[in-house]
């Protein structure tokens, strides 16, 4: 039997970005959160060195100075009417979390410490910057507890452990969306005026991640399925260092505490790529280089990895600004980062594309930007597109706070104004076929196995460097894969906490997103950020600043289209560090 539930908004994902939107969404009605975690276990949680803002306590900064280093990282694919009120917001939105009783450092006068962060810098590109706000190495889930406290207080109704398998669209409204209720069993529809799907990226495409095994992709599979377009999908970031084999995150602030990253020789190889701003360049450029180091024979004992030396910091250093980090080490490799050098390697990390809206969170379904009424998206699901084809480091968690809490407001108006709108006359169709397909079918293919197949072939033939022959193997196999996962089953037939059901639902999540990362990247034949086509190694600005839509056809297949890039103040340059 299935269960009812009507709430004025209801949000999808319970990360930084979801929270704010609930938190400022709930003084204009009911409002439900739905995770398929507990809310505190979201990937939020995992961000460690800082959120980007020109606060300017440390030296001279200014929001424009942001804005121009957040393009220029974009490789300036960015839109610029959102960045610029990405930098200008940010300033707000972190003294917002420093009022809500987020624990930031401190200088020695009382006011929120600044580090220096990849890609930021003063006076447009003259000199790395402080411009960092951060809580040791422990920032993001110290703003996941602090907006959690709030919405606590804000009597936000929590839906935990529910894995939404649907959005609701009738007459061109969003209605609500259907989940399957992971501790209990069972599906149920949540009826709403508005819909906001904040459920992260879809890191879990890759076999080296520094993405939770909860990060499938689920939210920009239901919309795509519903036909509703992924922007950017091509634009996957790889963060330059992740521990050797294991893909976890040491974070940027290493390097912005003054850590030095070492190929096999001893060398200081970044002095070559960019000799401006060194290991503190953007994450593109740091990645690639690593991987040229290695190609050319300069990894560490002819290996596939570098280090990073964090030595010379000192132990105090170490342990009282990364203490994270050098807990990661010592218990990971078994090795002190205050005497030993770590082994690293770029990590598939973040996702600059997915559900396209714009500055309010609204969905747009086409080329002309036109909002789907009702239907809401922020953080890393969505591509308002603030970091185009390169993410900065720190503007992943100013991007959850100022578009989370910009959708959230615009959401409290909208159900305000909006009568409820009817739900379609079956609701839980699509849903039910999904879980029949699993519960009562009697397929034989392993997911595991398919997903393993999947990570394999993305990591070979889709992450730093690609060629149209390397992404046309990738979308054979995915094809091949796709075809096995129509024939795949699962043992366990039950519905109560069923995990094999839940790990089978989110690979075709999986097998969504990453058809729309290969299907953009052989459409779009040039470089360009993240996206590094060896057989395209110039950056197209005539044919190519443009941003991709890949829509998902009835039959399966995937169109292409595109829209321009939004330019306001800054024309694309060469990008030298």
């Amino acid at each position: 039997m299935v269960r009812y539930h009507r709430y004025d908004a209801v949000i999808v994902g319970a990360g930084g970005a979801g929270l704010s939107a609930a938190l400022h969404a709930s003084g204009a009605g009911r409002v439900a959160v739905l995770s398929k975690l507990y809310p505190t276990r979201s990937h939020t949680g995992t961000a460690q060195g800082g959120i980007g803002a020109a606060l300017g306590n440390m030296e001279e900064d200014h929001w424009e100075w942001h804005m121009y280093d957040t393009v220029k990282g974009s490789d300036y694919l960015a839109d610029q009417d959102a960045v610029e009120i990405l930098c200008r917001e940010a300033i707000d939105a972190v003294y917002e979390l420093e009022r809500m009783g987020l624990p930031f450092d401190r200088t020695p006068d009382g006011r929120i410490a600044q580090r220096r962060f990849g890609g930021h810098t003063r006076e447009y590109g003259k000199a790395p910057v402080m411009r960092s706000c951060y809580a040791a190495d422990r920032t993001g889930h110290m703003i996941l507890q602090t907006l959690y406290q709030q919405c606590i207080k804000r009597e936000v109704q929590f839906f935990n452990e529910y894995l939404v398998l649907d959005v609701l669209i009738h007459d061109g409204q969003a209605c609500g969306v259907v989940a399957w209720n992971i501790q209990q069993g069972g599906l149920e529809v949540f009826h709403s005026k508005a819909v906001l799907f904040a459920t992260g990226g879809c890191g879990r495409i890759y076999k080296v991640t520094s993405n939770a095994v909860s990060l499938t992709g689920d939210g920009m599979a239901v919309v795509f399925r519903r036909g509703i377009p992924l922007e950017d999908m091509e634009f996957y970031q790889f963060h330059p260092t992740g521990i050797y084999k294991m893909g976890i995150l040491l974070s940027e602030a290493a390097r912005g505490e003054g850590g030095i990253l070492r190929n096999g020789l001893g060398e200081r190889f970044m002095e070559r790529y960019a000799p401006t701003i060194k290991d503190l360049a953007p994450r593109d450029i740091v990645s690639r280089a690593i991987y040229l180091e290695i190609r050319e024979g300069r990894g560490v004992h002819g290996r596939d990895y570098v280090h990073l030396d964090l030595t010379h910091l000192g132990r105090e250093v170490l342990e009282k600004k990364l203490p994270d980090i050098t807990e990661f080490v010592r218990t990971y490799l078994g090795l002190d980062p205050a005497r030993d050098l770590i082994p690293i390697q770029p990590t598939a990390h973040y996702a600059m594309g997915g559900i396209p809206t714009d500055v309010h969170g609204r969905v747009v379904v086409d080329a002309q930007n036109t909002p789907l009424p009702g239907l809401y998206a922020a953080g890393e699901v969505a591509c308002v597109s603030v970091h185009g084809a390169n993410r900065l480091g720190t503007n992943s968690l100013v991007d959850i706070v100022v578009f989370g809490r910009r959708a959230g407001k615009h959401m409290a108006r909208f159900v305000q104004e909006t009568d409820w709108p009817p739900l379609p006359p079956n609701p839980t169709e699509l849903a039910e076929h999904l879980i029949a397909h699993f519960l009562r079918g009697g397929g034989t293919e392993s997911v595991s196995r398919i997903r393993d197949e999947l990570q394999t072939v993305m990591m070979e033939d889709a992450s730093v460097f690609r060629t149209e022959a390397s992404l046309r193997h990738a979308w054979d196999v995915l094809r091949g894969l796709r075809e096995r996962y129509c024939r795949s089953g699962i043992q366990d037939k039950g519905q109560v906490f069923n995990l094999d059901l839940v790990e089978a639902l989110e690979l075709g999540f999986l097998l969504d997103c990453a058809e729309a990362l290969v299907a953009s990247a052989l459409f779009r034949t040039e470089s360009r950020g993240a996206h590094y086509r060896e057989d395209y190694p110039q950056r197209d600005d005539v044919n190519w600043l443009r941003h991709t839509l890949a829509f998902r056809q009835d039959d399966g297949t995937i169109r292409l289209d595109t829209k321009p890039v939004v330019i306001t103040r800054f024309m694309p340059q060469e990008r030298k560090y």
